[in-house]
């Protein structure tokens, strides 16, 4: 549910077959962009939103639903679509990546609202987790604890913009990117962190 994440899902899609073409495991961690709110969005809130969008794609080429995106009374509230991720990832790391795409173009092309459980349950299952199974790790304490400690982690290394991207080896942390970047920069990039971790 972070717009300049969903502008970036092209590059991130190429960037994930280029590490894994190189047999890099890779991780998706939630970062918790704007979680807790029980409150309905202000009008005025909703405009800056809106515009940040337009921003997003006229900077990215993806596409957004403008018309009757973010009803009145829609609590823009992230915490449930990140637990989702985090609960397909307990349950297999490969289609968490498929949810979040899942989840991306239901609330940025199709306008749905990816806070409702009943929303993202149709949504895993239709990136293929069994519903049940998903629905009763979305809803179990534990995934709700990993959701929190994902948001934590992101906390502690005093990350604050979405999408990052970041490179591990031997426990040290390399920063690939902090926001969005073209992937003819990120690629090549990625590209050295790859030959120097092969000759490290």
């Amino acid at each position: 549910m972070c717009s300049w994440c969903w502008g970036f899902a092209p590059v991130a899609q190429a960037l994930v077959e280029q590490a894994r073409a190189a047999g890099l495991p890779l991780h998706l961690v939630m970062g918790g962009l704007r979680t807790g709110s029980g409150a309905a969005l202000e009008p005025t809130t909703k405009r800056y939103i809106l515009k940040h969008w337009q921003a997003v794609k006229d900077t990215t080429g993806q596409s957004f639903r403008f018309e009757d995106a973010l009803p009145d009374g829609f609590v823009y509230d992230t915490e449930p679509a990140c637990r989702a991720v985090v609960a397909a990832r307990s349950l297999d790391p490969d289609v968490a990546w498929q949810l979040v795409k899942q989840i991306q173009q239901a609330f940025y092309l199709e306008g749905r609202d990816v806070t409702k459980a009943s929303v993202l349950t149709e949504l895993a299952e239709r990136a293929g987790l069994p519903k049940i199974e998903f629905a009763e790790a979305f809803d179990s304490a534990e995934q709700h604890a990993a959701t929190a400690a994902d948001f934590t982690w992101v906390q502690d290394l005093g990350i604050a913009g979405f999408p990052t991207l970041l490179a591990e080896r031997k426990g040290q942390l390399a920063l690939l990117t902090n926001g969005y970047q073209p992937l003819d920069e990120l690629a090549p990039l990625l590209s050295r962190w790859l030959e120097r971790a092969a000759s490290a």
